[in-house]
């Protein structure tokens, strides 16, 4: 029997040739631009920062990026072993930075905080040493948030959201995976559950409810093709999906927004 989504899967196939040559070339054009040679890249050991500091060597030189990774005191040690291993086959420079002196203090402030909480001031203290470590080095900030992330607002604020530059911005989870095999990224961070490895046990599935493949199929045609809930759900994807999906991406448009400016009537320059 045919996939009833074999459509949808055709239409997030990727030209990863064509991909990969467009955005190691975006990456070292907007690094000139902005006056800059160098990078600063949250290396986790996971599909996304490894992709993205793949794709930053090729585009500048392995010589030319800094790879950071900032561990808690919970973190698995697997992710840190990844972590070496993409450093090591790129030759890009590694340097851990322990975040748990800098977390725990505040933490220790309020002994009730909740996982989700606790996570946030994590990714939040990692981009303090990542915007530190920009200005030793250097170096841009390159950040890993992929699309699907992006549309579903899956990410700390001001935390692993940001960044100065995203190659990864306009790839969906599965086209990352298409892209990260395609560059050699070593088989088992691509086939390990994604996580943000926040606290013990933690996956991004499991918070989401969904699987990547499953989100992917209804951003797809929720944002790509503009089509309605009721659209969606009668190309075949099931109603608690789709709506889900459609819910998270208008709950966390905020995210996705530069600061609102309150405008001021001209009335409120008399002198002009």
């Amino acid at each position: 029997m045919e996939d009833p989504w074999h459509d949808i899967d055709a239409a997030l196939e990727l030209d990863v040739e064509l991909v990969r040559r467009h955005l190691t070339a975006w990456i070292r054009d907007q690094l000139q631009r902005a006056g800059f040679r160098r990078a600063v890249i949250g290396l986790s050991g996971g599909i996304d920062s490894s992709l993205s500091c793949f794709l930053t060597a090729e585009a500048i030189g392995a010589e030319n990026v800094l790879a950071l990774w900032m561990p808690y005191r919970t973190s698995n040690p697997v992710h840190f072993a990844d972590a070496r291993q993409v450093a090591e086959m790129l030759g890009v420079t590694l340097k851990t930075v322990e975040i748990t002196p800098m977390v725990d203090p505040y933490l220790e402030q309020f002994p009730d905080m909740p996982a989700r909480r606790r996570g946030n001031v994590m990714a939040r203290a990692r981009m303090i040493v990542l915007y530190d470590h920009s200005e030793i080095w250097q170096g841009l900030v390159i950040g890993s948030s992929n699309k699907t992330e992006w549309w579903l607002g899956y990410g700390t604020l001001y935390g692993d959201m940001a960044c100065a530059l995203n190659p990864l911005g306009d790839l969906y989870k599965t086209q990352v995976r298409q892209l990260a095999r395609a560059m050699g990224v070593p088989a088992q961070i691509i086939a390990k559950p994604p996580t943000a490895d926040l606290w013990p046990g933690q996956t991004d599935e499991g918070e989401l409810g969904f699987t990547y493949a499953d989100m992917d199929r209804a951003l797809y045609l929720l944002i790509d093709c503009g089509l309605s809930v009721e659209e969606a759900v009668r190309r075949g994807l099931p109603p608690a999906l789709v709506q889900g999906v459609q819910q998270r991406v208008q709950a966390t448009e905020f995210k996705r927004r530069l600061p609102l400016v309150a405008k001021l009537p001209p009335e409120a320059f008399p002198r002009r």
